[in-house]
């Protein structure tokens, strides 16, 4: 079990005066929030993934594929799935090494914490923040086999009119020092990837592993963030915003403190702001690669791109008994 540290006590209100409230459910394995204003989010106890976050005009924002798998076999193919305690293919001789690609937390059984309301100044909810919950404990026996650590994950989703808010504390309850990397691996929705561009991110050294993957083709080397001499090059940055024609993957590192955002047809889509994400990637298969994926529909490549918040260019150390907290606040237009 994980354990919040501060549950709200409950405080008594007379049914002819009660606001609207924040309506929550938490049934099979997924647990909902509508807010009186109409703004909607559902996360998944499978990875704790974010797997709907709607506006208040129904409107969705986040992409799943219709071929996700739902029944806790593999990670959902959309949404917002959390990368934990590694990103990508492990380096070899890591610590981390025999777990799968991009980690435990987005394949593991999430526990609800419970929830938090704050009012507005005319009455009911204005927001609410759900907990979600995960221990090393927690986790298959395998996984525990393959990485030993002892960690707690707390990870809190807040729903507002203004956006929604991810924030993950991760704290080492062992007696050992321990280092790990950390995404939110987002997939924003978008009517068509072709008409998409990204800015903020025009100063910023990038490694291109589409590019370095088609270099290294027939040595058959793995990229190792943790520099070795496999690990690509950056490229130097250019100041151009981004755009999308072709299979993209790009790890963004050390970004500008700034908003990211995201433009469809020139009108504002996104804006992302992170605290302690230092590191943005970039992706979408494109074509010929989503072609390959037996979880994503066909031509669905077109109505995603994933901009992805993260710590992933270096490895964060944390000691026994300290906890390391980030956050990204996206709002949608």
């Amino acid at each position: 079990m994980v354990e919040r540290g501060h549950k709200p006590s409950n405080l008594p209100v007379s049914p002819q005066t009660m606001a609207p409230q924040a309506r929550i459910t938490n049934e099979n394995g997924r647990v909902n929030a509508t807010l009186p204003s109409g703004e909607f989010v559902e996360v998944l106890l499978h990875g704790a993934t974010i797997f709907s976050w709607k506006t208040a005009n129904g409107k969705e924002n986040l992409f799943v594929s219709s071929k996700a798998r739902l029944d806790g076999s593999k990670a959902v193919r959309g949404g917002i799935p959390i990368v934990f305690p590694v990103f990508g293919p492990p380096p070899k001789n890591h610590a981390t090494s025999e777990l799968p690609q991009h980690g435990l937390a987005r394949t593991s059984h999430w526990e609800y914490l419970g929830k938090t309301s704050s009012e507005s100044t005319s009455g009911g909810d204005s927001s609410v923040k759900l907990d979600f919950g995960l221990s090393s404990e927690m986790v298959g026996t395998d996984l525990q086999d393959h990485w030993p650590e002892k960690f707690g994950l707390t990870y809190s989703v807040t729903l507002s009119p203004q956006g929604l808010e991810t924030s993950l504390q991760v704290s080492n309850v062992g007696k050992s020092t321990w280092e790990f990397q950390v995404l939110l691996h987002t997939y924003l929705r978008v009517d068509n990837i072709s008409d998409v561009i990204i800015q903020g991110l025009e100063a910023t050294p990038f490694t291109d592993k589409v590019a370095f993957a088609e270099q290294q083709e027939a040595m058959k080397n793995e990229w190792e963030p943790s520099g070795s001499p496999a690990a690509p090059e950056r490229t130097t940055p250019s100041m151009d915003v981004i755009s999308i024609k072709s299979e993209t993957d790009r790890v963004y590192h050390n970004a500008q403190d700034g908003p990211i955002r995201v433009l469809h047809k020139g009108s504002p889509r996104f804006e992302i702001v992170r605290d302690m994400l230092g590191d943005v990637v970039v992706w979408n298969p494109w074509e010929k690669k989503a072609a390959g994926m037996n979880d994503m529909g066909e031509g669905e490549w077109k109505n995603f791109v994933c901009v992805e918040a993260g710590s992933v260019s270096s490895w964060t150390k944390l000691e026994s008994g300290e906890t390391w907290e980030a956050s990204q606040i996206m709002k949608a237009f």
